[in-house]
């Protein structure tokens, strides 16, 4: 027999029951390969991670928090071997409420979504995102691996997703990377007609070794091409004036 429980997102209201306990851990589509935590975004650098597959990747916290990871392949009818791709982060807080409805308002600073299109435009196109959802989803935990199903507002099923861990695998649930909007010298950016401008502030976990991805770079790289070759120059001299002596 299957259990179900059906959530409609209809915003924050009174009357909020505990989360149900089935729905706390990180799901991810079949390939696992998108998965959400820091292997997919990385705040400090304020960069994606791209993901060796698509797929969708959503995590639930037993306090109310919620993190969701998207990676989709768009086709391109008019140049079938250049497809479309969209990256996808954002994070905030859940509500399910005592009719059984889930609410998910998204932490509206830190979102992310980068658009790439290399037949259209050498660059990706790098924006905030901000977007509460509205969903059914329904929890299997009779077949070998546990499953949620999502679908859209309209009814619309969404891939599968799969347990990948519990606890879940998250980034933390607070505002990374904060908006200040000042009308100081440090300007960075207009925003609209109102003689604001914006700046990011450092996000509060900008030292957190386990979401940095620094990587060291050999030897080789570290030193400066013209001095290895009057280096080579210098040997081949010395070489050939030992090889007469």
């Amino acid at each position: 027999m299957k259990f179900t429980q059906t959530f409609l997102s209809v915003g924050l209201v009174a009357g909020i029951s505990a989360v149900d306990i089935q729905l706390v851990g990180t799901w991810a589509s079949k390939s696992g390969s998108t998965l959400t935590g820091p292997s997919f975004y990385n705040p400090v650098n304020d960069v994606f991670i791209e993901p060796s597959h698509t797929g969708i990747s959503y995590s639930f916290t037993e306090d109310g928090f919620y993190e969701e990871a998207y990676y989709r392949a768009v086709s391109n009818p008019t140049k079938p071997s250049c497809p479309k791709a969209i990256l996808q982060f954002q994070h905030g807080t859940f509500t399910q409420n005592s009719d059984g409805s889930l609410s998910l308002t998204p932490f509206a600073d830190d979102g992310r979504q980068l658009q790439s299109d290399p037949c259209a435009n050498r660059h990706s196109l790098y924006t905030r995102y901000n977007q509460s959802e509205t969903m059914q989803l329904s929890i299997d935990s009779y077949t070998k691996m546990k499953r949620l199903d999502l679908y859209q507002f309209d009814g619309t099923p969404v891939v599968p997703l799969y347990l990948a861990y519990s606890p879940p695998q998250m980034l933390p649930t607070i505002t990374m990377n904060p908006v200040a909007k000042t009308n100081s010298k440090n300007r960075k950016r207009s925003i609209g007609s109102t003689g604001q401008w914006e700046s990011i502030d450092l996000p509060l976990n900008k030292h957190a070794t386990h979401i940095r991805r620094e990587i060291r770079p050999s030897l080789i790289h570290t030193i400066d091409p013209s001095l290895m070759w009057w280096g080579g120059i210098a040997m081949t001299i010395f070489g050939g004036a030992a090889y007469l002596l």
